[in-house]
């Protein structure tokens, strides 16, 4: 397992009191596999991203991590407006001290493979949001992470841009070999994009089910295609009361 959380509990403090948010956390990710977690409204599924990459520390359990780094997506895309595509991808190089001629090459590479040449000296304005979001991605890539943290990374765009734009974020990150653990309340995007699912529980959040979705292939398309990913959706529909 590249991560794995075990018996992971934790509380928010604050002025007004404690808050619960996970409690009893068991699962684990193997290296190079696409996990999502989904669960309630408020259930602590940020928390655990944050968790994740070490930001904050577990009240109970722990969480055993590979000498890995990470890498964050988030729900926007945080572009600065006032700097190029090119210059938005250099950021993290800038940002973590490894701006070199190698790692500039790489982030260029990467632009080139996945379709920014023509929009390098761009700026975000210019862009469409699902050609934003191919941005961000890359420019997390830049970095050279083992594992992606996505934090709804598709929430802020149209259905069908959405569509169009998980299907091409999932095919890069299989494309480079990353591992990628999604929280997402999108049922529907879970199922597509993932080699396995958890489901969360309300808060205190705890694992309800894992679920292998082996249907369909890589290919979030051809998944939504199958057969089975009715029966699937019902079932996680169910696990989390809705």
């Amino acid at each position: 397992m590249i991560l794995s959380f075990q018996d992971v509990g934790y509380t928010y403090h604050t002025l007004n009191g404690e808050t619960e948010a996970l409690k009893g956390l068991n699962f684990g990710i193997s290296r190079g596999q696409f996990v999502s977690v989904i669960g309630p409204s408020g259930c602590g599924k940020s928390t655990i991203l944050s968790l994740a990459a070490g930001l904050i520390t577990p009240s109970s359990g722990r969480i055993v991590r590979e000498n890995a780094e990470f890498g964050y997506m988030l729900q926007r895309d945080a572009l600065f407006p006032w700097r190029t595509v090119e210059a938005n991808l250099f950021l993290p190089l800038e940002v973590k001290g490894r701006n070199t001629k190698e790692m500039r090459e790489n982030a260029l590479r990467l632009a080139e493979k996945y379709g920014l040449k023509d929009f390098l000296k761009k700026k975000p304005a210019e862009l469409s949001g699902g050609m934003r979001q191919r941005v961000a991605l890359i420019r997390t890539l830049a970095a050279q992470p083992e594992i992606l943290l996505l934090d709804e990374p598709f929430s802020a765009l149209d259905y069908q841009t959405r569509l169009e734009v998980c299907d091409d974020v999932q095919g890069i990150i299989k494309s480079e070999k990353k591992t990628a653990l999604l929280v997402t309340h999108d049922i529907s995007e879970a199922i597509a994009l993932s080699d396995k699912v958890i489901v969360l529980s309300a808060r205190p959040a705890s694992v309800v089910a894992e679920h292998d979705i082996d249907f369909g292939g890589n290919n979030p398309k051809h998944r939504r295609e199958c057969g089975e990913f009715a029966a699937t959706f019902e079932k996680l529909r169910c696990e989390l009361g809705i």
